[in-house]
């Protein structure tokens, strides 16, 4: 007889796996650490485990440009950090780093075993669900510190994303009524909340000055219009509500066609991403990005497709293009934003940066498109849009590392 195990049941009992060999780990731990003190007469020895001052948490590669200038900046000060990523292939083992420790410490529950028994003063991610799923807080982390890595809601998390943080680092005034709401209709302890700012836009945005500078110097051919399709992933996504009828529309066109699906699609999505890349092969027809660094591809387009997806923000934000919505009727229902009454800043936005598009304008795609980047009217839009949500512009990478190494020497003086 074969046994069946769901996977919420199996993630249950990983969970109280865990906990047991953690609790094993610690007893164990304690031991040894008392006969080390009687055998040396009493004096205490440095710990084999000593706690590490500064750890960043990736869980995927895909989150490099959100740390890169927060590693560079250790880097530059001369400040010891381990940087552990789930990635082999993390870019961080490109760099050419002195102080900055890389470290690829397996994937899923592989990771979170490591993570769970962590000692470190302060971690810093972008990793949503810290002590609601496998990833639980180590008795010996002091701090943990998350970072959006989109400028956008922070409330469209899955439920209870961000309610285990210590604090969190933002760059909107809405942002923080959104978690304060959260924090009262749960019940929560206040965490400690610091506008920082945006360090890996800041990046782009000075990359972009650099290669506008040089585009000014060379001859600038005439070149067909770039469409950029960049869905967000799960059952309200572009690619799940409109899939073949609107990729077959957009080719209508004439113009060149890019799809960048969202990461997670390739792993929650994968037998609809398939079928759609086999269906849509030809690279002269549709092609599809899988960059690492989306910046390239972000540049080349003359306008952005999307859903409710972060690089709506990226894009036009950064790049001051238009871009198209999709009438998606949002579900909140999964994400914490289900818990607030008011209406997401996203949507509240989005009409002042491009058009609307829904079942009845698919099929007129070329002209909507058309329209939306030869109108001059969403400018305002856009310039309102930066204003409420990337404040310190030019200074995120420095307020973010400065705010990290003061909370150390908080926490050392403490005695935390």
């Amino acid at each position: 007889m074969i046994l069946y195990i769901d996977p919420g049941t199996g993630s249950m009992l990983f969970t109280i796996l865990l906990g047991v060999l953690g609790t094993a780990f610690y007893f164990l731990r304690n031991i040894i650490m008392k006969l080390k003190y009687v055998l040396s007469g009493g004096k205490t020895e440095k710990a084999a485990d000593e706690k590490i001052p500064y750890v960043i948490f990736s869980d995927h590669k895909r989150y490099w440009n959100v740390f890169e200038p927060i590693c560079d900046e250790f880097e530059r000060r001369k400040t010891p950090l381990v940087y552990m990523t789930e990635s082999e292939d993390d870019p961080v083992f490109d760099k050419d780093y002195k102080y900055i420790e890389a470290r690829h410490i397996g994937e899923g529950n592989m990771a979170f075993a490591k993570l769970n028994v962590l000692n470190a003063s302060i971690v810093l991610s972008t990793t949503p669900s810290l002590d609601v799923y496998q990833w639980k807080r180590s008795k010996d982390v002091d701090y943990y510190i998350h970072i959006p890595h989109a400028a956008s809601d922070i409330s469209i998390y899955r439920m209870f994303g961000i309610d285990y943080y210590d604090a969190i680092l933002l760059s909107g005034e809405y942002q923080v009524d959104q978690i304060r709401k959260l924090e009262e209709l749960r019940d929560l302890p206040a965490k400690e909340i610091e506008l920082v700012g945006i360090p890996y836009m800041d990046v782009m945005k000075a990359r972009l000055d650099v290669a506008n500078e040089k585009s000014e110097s060379e001859s600038q051919e005439k070149k067909p219009r770039t469409v950029l399709l960049a869905p967000s992933w799960g059952k309200n996504s572009i690619l799940n509500r409109y899939g073949e009828r609107f990729i077959d529309a957009l080719i209508g066109t004439g113009y060149r066609i890019i799809i960048r699906p969202h990461p997670q699609s390739y792993t929650s999505e994968k037998d609809m991403i398939d079928r759609l890349m086999n269906k849509y092969a030809d690279p002269s027809v549709v092609e599809w990005n899988r960059d690492n660094d989306n910046f390239e591809v972000l540049r080349e387009s003359d306008i952005l497709i999307s859903d409710f997806s972060g690089v709506i923000f990226d894009f036009t934000l950064i790049f001051d293009k238009p871009i198209i919505y999709a009438d998606t009727s949002f579900d909140k229902a999964p994400y914490d934003a289900a818990w607030i009454d008011d209406e997401l800043w996203t949507f509240e936005v989005l009409p002042k940066l491009g058009m609307q598009l829904g079942e009845d304008n698919i099929d007129n795609i070329k002209s909507v498109i058309d329209e939306c980047i030869e109108d001059t009217k969403y400018q305002k839009g856009r310039d309102e849009a930066r204003q409420e949500t990337w404040c310190h512009m030019g200074e995120g990478t420095i307020r973010v590392v400065d705010y990290i190494i003061n909370k150390y020497s908080e926490i050392k003086d403490t005695g935390r």
